[in-house]
């Protein structure tokens, strides 16, 4: 794939998933083995595992939006750096909905393999988002 071509499948990711909230075009976009990598220390997610992470954060924001702020791509990795806003209301990670609006920054690094995201490392300021929301953040394992 080339750059340009890497760029499009983001432009095509974020219309579709984020804008459309169109969950099941997932399918389309991440590989079979897919991993998403949210932190270090703890085990990769597969497809279904950020099937289930984006679902659980369209439920607790349904108004959601992506607004990607910068891009760099290459033949085979995407880097993205995006802000998030949103209100919440739908529990997140057990915690109730507070009705609270959010702004949160993204960064992301996608590797592609054969048109679809193979790997991913990166994600949201969880502890900002959690922040925001009067709560406490932390990272079970």
């Amino acid at each position: 794939m080339t750059a340009q071509v890497n760029r499009r499948l983001l432009d095509s990711y974020v219309t579709e998933v984020w804008e459309k909230a169109n969950l099941g075009a997932l399918e389309d976009f991440l590989a079979d083995d897919f991993r998403r990598h949210v932190s270090p220390t703890l085990p990769p997610l597969d497809r279904e595992g950020q099937i289930q992470r984006l679902t659980s954060f369209r439920t607790a924001f349904p108004d959601i939006t992506l607004r990607v702020e910068d891009v760099i791509a290459d033949d085979e990795r995407i880097a993205f750096r995006s802000i998030i806003t949103g209100t919440h209301l739908g529990a997140l990670a057990g915690l109730s909905p507070t009705e609270k609006p959010i702004t949160v920054g993204l960064v992301d690094v996608i590797r592609v393999e054969q048109g679809r995201f193979a790997e991913q490392w990166g994600g949201p300021d969880m502890a900002d988002l959690f922040r925001q929301l009067g709560a406490v953040y932390r990272i079970e394992d």
